[in-house]
Formats: C-alpha cells, structure tokens, sequence
C-alpha cells in the first residue's frame, strides 16, 4: 500500500474528476493533491523543488501543456505517472505507455483499477 506520509499528484481539467479521484484515495488513507492544469502543476514542481508526489495521476487532454508534454518532462525525475483519458486512442496509449508511463486507464474506472494502478506504480511494478 502507500505509505501514508506520501502524496498523490492528481492533474486534471475537470475540477469534478480531480475531486473524485481525491475522495477515492482519500478513502484508502492516501494524501492527494489537484492541479487543473499541467502547466500549473509543472509550476509546482519548479517553485518547490524538494516536492515529489510519490505518483501523478494525469489526464492526457488538457489545454496547455497536455498530458504526453508533462509525462516527457517528468521521465527524468523518475515520478511514476498514471495516465487517464476520456478518449482512448491507441496512439496515444502507445505513446504514453513508451514514453514511460505505468499505466493507461481510460476513463470511467473503478476504484479497484485505480487503487490497484496507484499501488503498483508507487512500488514500482508497472501495469497497463
């Protein structure tokens, strides 16, 4: 499980999705925070350098820096990223999942699928 004192990154446009998403982990006892962008999450990580989600869990379409854009710049912080997306494509998925995301979860999920995509990533056993 995740270790309580770490951090779910949660970036996504809807403001209804990012809630969701932190009830459900708030849930299972896991911290998380929301941006509605990934620019202004990237902004985040800039302005605070010792902060380190222990994980991100990033929607893919989002105005600004999209999805992909934020997974490449996070590649060499070696943060695992979840992403999820409305519109599967398989493209994309190809692209993310080589690019090195840990899972690809096309919205709506379960909770299972999410808690189950969180663990993994956050210990470091990769699914999709």
């Amino acid at each position: 499980m995740v270790n309580p004192n770490q951090i779910i990154a949660v970036v996504d446009d809807d403001e209804s999705v990012c809630r969701a998403i932190k009830r459900l982990l708030h849930s299972e006892g896991i911290r998380a925070e929301t941006f509605s962008s990934g620019d202004e999450f990237l902004n985040a990580l800039a302005a605070i350098p010792s902060y380190r989600p222990a994980c991100v869990i990033l929607d893919v379409q989002m105005p600004g820096s999209n999805g992909l854009e934020v997974l490449r710049q996070l590649t060499s912080m070696r943060v695992p990223v979840i992403m999820i997306t409305a519109y599967d494509d398989l493209a994309v998925r190809q692209a993310a999942l080589a690019a090195g995301a840990a899972a690809y979860l096309r919205k709506p999920f379960t909770s299972a699928i999410l808690f189950k995509a969180v663990e993994m990533a956050v210990n470091g056993n990769p699914s999709s």
